[in-house]
């Protein structure tokens, strides 16, 4: 017979490892190709240490001429927080009960709720890799003819999101957007009232996100705790304002950020619009064969370099990588949250309704910015 308690074993003894493989792997390819590690995580931080630029000690002489004078070497310390990443599923009382004698309609409810978890976790941690940290969907354009947003690429139905004021204070909290009208970027929430500049975080996020690309390739401020006005290390190649793109030209840019860095760019991430440009570009010659990632993704081939487009990448947009500059730190992988009592499975008060949440603790960190690249402006197809 089916109870809370046998769904806690099938919970921590199959579909934990299931679950953790498809968002670490299969969830998306730039993560899939990122290194996962612990190392270098003291308490609730990250805290890696890295050598940026030329140690020095090097030089020409004579014979009986002084020796180069040794250099003491460059280093930084790169310090960020774990963010706290979730995933929740529910399951009614009602659903159990009726399950209770017949495993196989159990295991497809619990496969249904998984399904719809990877699905939800995927998309969410897929748009964080392209953001700042700071979980914003979108910003209130004007609402004299409807609730008119920025971008509606980071908003999908059913998403619970708060509201921020222009000022960066909570309006309200836990609002369900109900609808999209991605032709015209309207948005239909459940309650609330917009005005224009207001803007939509994920339900309880707000600057509690995992640094993204849009952080790493920011020209100003501040990333892992230094300032990029005083390391210029810390700052991308960029060529904005590209153009049609040809292969010339991208291999140029691939050069530039390699001769900067003095890395290999071996990922290039593009918007749809970009791939199909770039397919246009080099159909007429070329024959494109798919390359095989892991995780189960394909891409396409630019010299030998795979291609991904993604859904979150910013129209006209291409990211030129080195990922063995990335990591994604982590305390622990993907666990299930646990109480004192070992149970997965948690009543929520007051209903009849049972919880379990996947957590994990991580920090995506670029350790070279300077061997990246940025390429804005390109003419899509």
């Amino acid at each position: 017979m089916v109870t809370t308690q046998t769904a806690d074993s099938v919970l921590k003894s199959y579909y934990l490892d299931v679950v953790g493989e498809q968002l670490d792997k299969s969830a998306n390819p730039f993560l899939a190709a990122v290194n996962k590690t612990t190392s270098d995580v003291w308490g609730r931080d990250v805290r890696k240490l890295v050598r940026y630029g030329l140690s020095g000690g090097i030089g020409a002489g004579t014979e009986e001429g002084a020796l180069p004078k040794a250099g003491s070497g460059n280093y930084a310390q790169l310090v960020s927080t774990l963010k706290n990443l979730y995933g929740t599923i529910e399951i009614s009382d009602k659903a159990i009960r009726a399950s209770a004698n017949s495993e196989g309609a159990f295991v497809n409810l619990l496969n249904d709720e998984m399904d719809a978890l990877v699905k939800s976790s995927s998309y969410n941690f897929g748009r964080m890799l392209f953001g700042d940290g700071s979980g914003t969907l979108a910003t209130v354009s004007s609402v004299s003819d409807g609730n008119v947003v920025d971008s509606v690429q980071y908003l999908s139905e059913g998403m619970i999101v708060d509201i921020y004021a222009s000022g960066k204070t909570l309006k309200q909290g836990g609002v369900t957007v109900t609808s999209i009208d991605r032709a015209n970027k309207k948005i239909t929430l459940s309650d609330g009232t917009l005005a224009a500049g207001d803007f939509l975080v994920v339900q309880n996020s707000y600057g509690l996100e995992l640094t993204g690309l849009k952080a790493i390739f920011a020209e100003t401020g501040t990333l892992y705790g230094l300032d990029k006005s005083k390391n210029s290390w810390l700052k991308p190649y960029a060529k904005d304002s590209f153009g049609e793109i040809t292969e010339t030209n991208l291999q140029a840019s691939i050069d530039a950020v390699e001769e900067i860095g003095g890395g290999k760019i071996n990922f290039i991430l593009c918007s749809f619009g970009v791939r199909r440009a770039l397919i246009e570009a080099l159909a007429a010659y070329r024959r494109m064969e798919p390359l095989a990632l892991e995780g189960g993704h394909t891409a396409l081939s630019f010299n030998g370099i795979p291609v991904v487009a993604d859904r979150f990448c910013p129209a006209g947009t291409m990211y030129l990588i080195n990922t063995d500059d990335f990591a994604l730190h982590q305390l622990c992988d993907w666990q299930w949250l646990e109480g004192e009592d070992g149970k997965i499975l948690k009543q929520i008060a007051g209903k009849p309704v049972y919880t379990a949440t996947l957590v994990k603790y991580a920090e995506l960190m670029c350790y070279r910015p300077c061997g990246q690249g940025c390429l804005t402006g390109i003419e899509e197809k």
